[in-house]
């Protein structure tokens, strides 16, 4: 006999419910390790790309493993992150509504989440290539120890940028098989556009640091100096892309953006300063995310242009 009426709406509602439960849960677990920032590497990744394939042709496959690794190994780092700082997390007014510290992760299925999102980007390396696969657990390794850094120096921001920077050379290894010393430069540049954007960042924490005994560039040096030495690695960010004009012989286009990309750098140090922290927030999100999204723009123009002519 079949199901009435009432019976099909019930179970059709508790569908419903079910889907919409597992959505949520997958919203909490994006925000618990700030998803929406994998605009500002995810580019530089794909960048690398866009160089490495000017030395060596590229397939769909090996795009889409670049990309999940990519993934993977900033959703494991992010969520060690969040577990490493669970305990100040709490103690900070910021942070304090973050996803762990208000219970609505807990630290077992944060220590779940990371375990997954490892060996996800373990498997997308052994895909690419075996010495990708072999890479990934120092890799690893170095992505969590970061978390560690700021307990004692505050080079920790510097710290971040170059693990961050190793995304560059991992990529080009994944696509030609061997190193380059040309693709320094783009490494370089995450590393700075990272490193200085995170003082930038840390500048909102300046007090707490202090009272926790956390190491910072604006805990130890106050807030005029760190943004100084912000604004310094973000000349060298600038410095590394307009480098890869010449080394990697691009066109005149590439120049064009280079030229709105070190306009946005300056708009935004002039957003933030010592005595207004207000719009770090649109410096840090809507700034950034601009230039990553802009330089890898600039590529893609130039891999286009390259076909056309």
């Amino acid at each position: 006999m079949g199901l009435t009426t009432e019976e099909k709406m019930i179970r059709k509602a508790l569908f419903a419910e079910e889907i919409f439960r597992w959505y949520s849960r997958v919203v909490t677990y994006g925000r618990m390790i700030k998803f929406s920032h994998t605009i500002f590497a995810l580019p530089f990744a794909l960048a690398a790309l866009l160089l490495a394939h000017r030395e060596h042709p590229i397939t769909s496959r090996l795009v889409f493993w670049v990309i999940v690794a990519m993934v993977g190994a900033r959703s494991a780092a992010m969520g060690f992150n969040r577990l490493a700082d669970a305990k100040d997390d709490a103690e900070n007014p910021r942070t304090a509504e973050r996803e762990i510290p208000a219970g609505r992760i807990s630290l077992r299925e944060t220590a779940i989440f990371i375990t997954g999102s490892s060996i996800l980007f373990i498997l997308a390396a052994a895909a690419i290539s075996k010495i990708c696969f072999w890479f990934s657990f120092p890799v690893l390794l170095a992505l969590f120890g970061y978390s560690y850094t700021k307990r004692f120096t505050w080079l920790s921001h510097i710290v971040l940028g170059l693990v961050q920077g190793l995304v560059p050379i991992a990529v080009w290894i994944a696509i030609t098989g061997t190193f380059s010393a040309k693709i320094l430069a783009l490494s370089l540049t995450l590393c700075t556009y990272i490193a200085g954007f995170d003082i930038l960042y840390a500048c909102q924490d300046m007090e707490f640091d202090r009272r926790q005994r956390l190491y910072s560039m604006p805990a130890r040096f106050g807030l005029a100096k760190a943004m100084l030495f912000s604004s310094l690695l973000h000349l060298f960010t600038f410095l590394s892309i307009l480098s890869l004009y010449r080394i990697f012989a691009l066109s005149p286009y590439y120049l064009a953006f280079v030229s709105i990309i070190g306009i946005l750098l300056i708009v935004e140090h002039r957003l933030v300063k010592p005595d207004d922290l207000s719009r770090v927030n649109i410096a840090f999100y809507h700034v950034n995310s601009v230039i990553s999204l802009l330089l890898f723009a600039a590529l893609l123009t130039e891999e286009i242009v390259g076909r056309m002519s």
